[in-house]
C-alpha cells in the first residue's frame, strides 16, 4: 500500500507533539508531587510559618512549569530539525542530481526508497534523466548521419564544379544532369528531415475522414506503375471493396508510395512486387510484398530508425536516405495503427489500422420495395 507523505509527516508530527506533551506532563507532575511532600513535611511542624511555605511552593511550581516549557521548547527544536532533515535530505539530493543534469552529468541518478511522493519524484527524475540520455544520443547520432549524407553528394558537386572549372571537363548535358541529380538528392533528403521534424512536432495533425481503401490503392498503383514498368518489375494491386478507414487520404497515399519505392529500390529487374489490402474483424490489414533479397534478421528491429540501412555500403543512390521507413513509421503510429517488417522470400511490410464503418447509403425518395412506381 503506497504510504502517501502528507500522511507520514502528519504522524511524524502528532508522535512529536504526544512526545513532547507526555514528557512535559511526567515532568510537571514528578516536580510537583516532589514540592508538594517537601510542603506538607515541614508543616507539620512549622504551622506559624505557612505564609512563607505557600509563597515558596508557589514559587517552586512556578520555576518547575518554566524549566519544562523552556525544555519542551528545547526538545521540540530538535525534533522539529530531525523530522525537516529526514523530510529535505531526498529533495536536497534530487536538487544536487538536477544541478548536474544542467551541467550535462545525464548519468546522474538519485536514491529512491519507499513508495511515496518523495520516492515517486525521484523515479520521474530518474526516467527524465534516462530519456535525456537517449534524447543526446539520438541527437549526436543524426548529426553524425547527417553529415554523412550530406558529405557525398556535396564532395561530387564540389568534384564535379572544380573539374568545369579548370576545363578538365566539358559542360555536357549528362555532366550537367549528373549535377542536378545530386542537387534534387541533397532537397529530397532536406525535404525528408523537414517532414520528420513536422511529424515530431506536437501541433502535427491529421486530417482524417471516411475514405475507402480501394480508392487509395488505385491512386496508388496510378502514381507506381510506370517505375515498376520501367525497371521491369511486375506489380500487382489486389484492393478490397466496401473497406474504409478512419485516416488521412494523403498521408495514406504516402505511407503506401513510400512502401512501394522501398520495394522498387531492392526488388531486381525480373521480380515482383504486390500490394494488397484486407479486413480482418476490426482491423484493415495493408501488406507489401517483394522478392527481393529481404532484409537481414539483425536488421529488422531497426529499419524503422532514421538514416538506418542494413547494408553500410550503400550509398544514397542504391539504398535511399534512409528516412523514408522512419516517415512510414511515424504516420502509421499517428493513425493509430502498427508496422512491421518480416522475411517471406523477399521482404514483406505488414501495416495494421482500425476499420471504420461504411458511409450509411441515402435512401430517401426511392420506393419502398414491393411498391411500383407511378
Amino acid at each position: 500500500m503506497k504510504k502517501k507523505l502528507h500522511v507520514r509527516l502528519a504522524v511524524m508530527i502528532v508522535a512529536m507533539a504526544t512526545g513532547i506533551l507526555l514528557i512535559s506532563t511526567a515532568t510537571i507532575l514528578i516536580s510537583t508531587h516532589y514540592h508538594i511532600t517537601m510542603y506538607m513535611n515541614q508543616a507539620d511542624g512549622a504551622m506559624h510559618d505557612m505564609p512563607r511555605l505557600n509563597t515558596h511552593l508557589e514559587q517552586a511550581i512556578m520555576q518547575s512549569v518554566l524549566w519544562t516549557f523552556l525544555g519542551s521548547i528545547v526538545l521540540a527544536a530538535c525534533m522539529g530539525f530531525f523530522v525537516a532533515k529526514r523530510v529535505s535530505a531526498p529533495l536536497v539530493e534530487m536538487k544536487a542530481v538536477a544541478e548536474k543534469m544542467t551541467g550535462g552529468q545525464l548519468d546522474s541518478r538519485t536514491a529512491v526508497n519507499g513508495d511515496d511522493e518523495l520516492a515517486e519524484l525521484g523515479r520521474s527524475i530518474n526516467e527524465l534523466a534516462e530519456q535525456l540520455q537517449r534524447l543526446e544520443r539520438i541527437r549526436i547520432t543524426m548529426t553524425e548521419d547527417i553529415a554523412h549524407e550530406l558529405r557525398t553528394p556535396l564532395a561530387t558537386l564540389k568534384s564535379h564544379m572544380r573539374a568545369l572549372e579548370d576545363g578538365i571537363w566539358e559542360p555536357t548535358p549528362e555532366r550537367i544532369h549528373s549535377c542536378y541529380e545530386e542537387i534534387v538528392r541533397l532537397a529530397d533528403l532536406i525535404n525528408e528531415l523537414e517532414e520528420l521534424n513536422e511529424l515530431d512536432s506536437p501541433v502535427f495533425r491529421l486530417n482524417r475522414t471516411k475514405v475507402p481503401l480501394e480508392t487509395v490503392m488505385v491512386k496508388v498503383k496510378g502514381f507506381m506503375s510506370a517505375a515498376f514498368l520501367e525497371k521491369e518489375i511486375a506489380f500487382t494491386v489486389d484492393a478490397p471493396r466496401s473497406v474504409y478507414l478512419d485516416a488521412d487520404p494523403d498521408r495514406l497515399t504516402q505511407i503506401l508510395v513510400n512502401l512501394l519505392s522501398n520495394a522498387l529500390t531492392y526488388t531486381p529487374p525480373g521480380g515482383e512486387v504486390a500490394l494488397k489490402g484486407r479486413r480482418a474483424g476490426d482491423k484493415v490489414l495493408i501488406t507489401v510484398k517483394d522478392t527481393g533479397p529481404g532484409i537481414r534478421e539483425s536488421d529488422l528491429p531497426y529499419i524503422f530508425e532514421r538514416f538506418y540501412r542494413g547494408d553500410k555500403s550503400r550509398n544514397r543512390r542504391s539504398g535511399g536516405s534512409g528516412l523514408g521507413l522512419a516517415i512510414v513509421s511515424k504516420l502509421v503510429e499517428a493513425h493509430g495503427g502498427r508496422v512491421s517488417a518480416a522475411n517471406e522470400r523477399g521482404a514483406v511490410f505488414l501495416i495494421s489500422l482500425t476499420a471504420a464503418q461504411p458511409p450509411a447509403v441515402v435512401t430517401k425518395g426511392l420506393p419502398e420495395p414491393g411498391t411500383a412506381a407511378e
